[in-house]
């Protein structure tokens, strides 16, 4: 395999993971377990953790996505000499 199809499998199964990781915490967390996880209040606040994922979790889980994917990108890059330094 060469090195730039290496480069965007390695890529494209990063993708595949994080959008997964995305989805079951959106979709599943948000709507589909949303029952089951509003019998667990957040401690301090009193917010049913259904709740919580569809409003905010969710969010918060996307931006920590964007921060990993970012991280695995630019250490992707320096294994295949492609990084902007």
């Amino acid at each position: 395999m060469s090195d730039s199809n290496a480069y965007w499998a390695r890529n494209l199964r990063y993708l595949g993971i994080l959008l997964s990781i995305w989805f079951v915490v959106s979709y599943g967390f948000g709507i589909l377990f949303a029952d089951a996880l509003n019998a667990i209040r957040i401690p301090g606040t009193g917010f049913k953790l259904g709740f919580w994922f569809a409003q905010q979790g969710s969010i918060y889980v996307f931006v920590v996505l964007i921060f990993v994917y970012a991280r695995l990108m630019n250490r992707l890059d320096r294994e295949f000499g492609v990084a902007e330094e």
